[in-house]
């Protein structure tokens, strides 16, 4: 088509800018083009699609990948080749980089990448500096759920040898200090100098460059060698080699991936680490940091294990009201923690944090340590009925009604609205329901479905008005439902019409 329109343009007295301009095209091409006949045109087009290419055999594995995934980029393909097809071919990665150009260009599967500025600074000696991070990502589980993950990420700035190791709860100063020793024994050793953010697993505050560090973060920094330098706020190009490291995992490694549990996710990371991240050649130093490292571990420090305090969780009693008493004061627990007489957790201390987990050492939540005595530490979140699935709620109330249907189709309505608030929208409107007469409940739901009122605190004064009144709004459609020996009259049938006196209209009419 491209053709045959630059020919009708071209007849039509457009100059060859023109047409370029117009067609989006090189002015040389639009030249070319023109010069050809149509049988040489499409003698061309035969020629160029009887090529084939060297990966041409994986076209529908990486058309497939693209469709699901078009974030995909062309390193992270090459990986997805190598681990789908144990046969796969030893290719350079600017083969696959243009393979896969060729399919985004033949299927219509652009890239949008987002551009970010580092500056490039001298290298550092070797053994002198590892940068560490921290990065989250929401992975789907191969039920079809969602499932949080956390990884603790270590690069080393001169041979950008890499390792990584995940987690499924949020890290605290004892887990971090174990991913700690988990990396330096997977280096062989420990750099002069680790580069952190300043994250509160590592400091209580920074002012004007005076650090505290958490008591036992400081703990364990002084049993090792290695010397702590924290970035500035809100700076994250002083480390941006971790930085880096931390989006090349979720590209990588975690996009598309599914998660089964915790320990095959950090088994299929060591083997991404030994097969991709640390086996091919750096976009920036175009050295393989596995050869690299060879170099660098003799410049570390010995590595050798010692002894992490393991922090102590104290068994505690659940009151009826879910909430413990710990040091004077009442912290709350989700609801439905307190399971009868005798329900325990375990509870511990992060820092200035309250760490509270059941008896099979899940966690639960956390709290802020109050330093008064007496108070009572809520979280509003806590209040909130989770047992039940959201579907599940809604067919509960839905159940409340005669008219099922309509009670559904109207909490429908409220969940489009408010999806962040519908738990609290809906035990409010059970807690509502549950005290009304239910046709009072009934002619409530028809009012507020036909006047598009979503929301449980208007229900609730629809019907404490309508208990006030004693009046009954009725639906058209529920005006023939009424049973007359229901016992329960209308309003409106005791109502009287007022009259008037006939001997008004006489002494008019004389």
């Amino acid at each position: 088509m491209t053709y045959q329109q630059i020919h009708q343009m071209y007849r039509d007295k457009q100059s060859i800018r023109k047409i370029a301009k117009e067609s989006a095209l090189n002015f040389r091409t639009v030249k070319q083009l023109l010069s050809l006949s149509e049988e040489e045109f499409l003698a061309s087009c035969y020629k160029r699609k009887g090529r084939r290419k060297l990966l041409g055999s994986y076209e529908d594995f990486v058309h497939k990948r693209l469709e699901l995934y078009p974030q995909t980029s062309s390193a992270q393909m090459h990986d997805l080749l190598k681990e789908a097809f144990t046969d796969f071919a030893t290719v350079s990665q600017k083969t696959v980089y243009n393979y896969v150009l060729s399919v985004r260009s033949l299927y219509d599967l652009p890239l949008e990448e987002l551009g970010r500025d580092f500056q490039m600074i001298a290298e550092l000696p070797y053994g002198q500096q590892a940068q560490v991070d921290f990065g989250f990502y929401n992975m789907r589980t191969t039920a079809g759920k969602t499932r949080k993950v956390q990884f603790f990420c270590l690069v080393l700035s001169r041979s950008r040898y890499k390792y990584v190791v995940f987690t499924d709860t949020p890290y605290t100063s004892e887990t971090v200090t174990k991913a700690h020793e988990q990396a330096f024994e997977y280096l062989g050793g420990m750099p002069q100098e680790v580069v952190y953010d300043q994250d509160r697993l590592f400091l209580v505050s920074e002012n004007l460059g005076e650090l505290m560090l958490t008591e036992r973060f400081r703990s364990y920094v002084s049993q090792r060698s290695f010397k702590t330098y924290f970035c500035r706020a809100a700076d994250p190009q002083s480390k941006g080699k971790v930085e880096n490291m931390v989006k090349y995992v979720k590209q990588n490694f975690l996009a598309g991936r599914s998660f089964k549990d915790l320990e095959t996710l950090n088994q299929e990371a060591h083997a991404w680490l030994s097969r991709t991240a640390n086996a091919l050649a750096h976009g920036t130093t175009k050295k393989i940091p596995a050869r690299e490292m060879e170099d660098e571990v003799t410049y570390l420090d010995p590595w050798h294990p010692i002894f992490i305090e393991v922090q102590a969780y104290i068994p505690y009693t659940v009151r009826k009201d879910n909430t413990i008493s710990w040091k004077s004061n009442f912290y709350s627990l989700p609801l439905g923690t307190y399971k009868g007489r005798g329900t325990q957790v375990l509870v511990g201390t992060d820092d200035n944090e309250l760490v509270i987990q059941d008896m099979d050492k899940k966690e639960l939540c956390r709290h802020i340590c109050s330093m008064l005595q007496g108070q009572k530490i809520l979280q509003t979140d806590h209040t909130r009925d989770k047992s039940h699935a959201i579907w599940e709620m809604m067919q509960e109330f839905a159940a409340m009604f005669e008219d099922t249907e309509e009670a559904l189709g109207w909490i429908y309505k409220i969940k489009a609205d408010k999806p962040r608030y519908i738990r609290d929208q809906i035990q409010l409107l059970k807690a509502t329901v549950q005290a009304l007469d239910p046709l009072i409940a009934t002619h409530a739901l028809y009012y507020c479905s036909q006047y598009y009122i979503y929301s449980a605190t208007d229900f609730r004064a629809i019907t404490e008005k309508m208990t006030r009144e004693q009046k009954i709004i009725v639906s058209p459609d529920l005006a023939g439902q009424h049973n007359p020996l229901s016992g329960k009259a209308l309003f409106n049938a005791f109502t009287e019409p007022s009259k008037s006196n006939l001997n008004t209209y006489e002494s008019i009419f004389n």
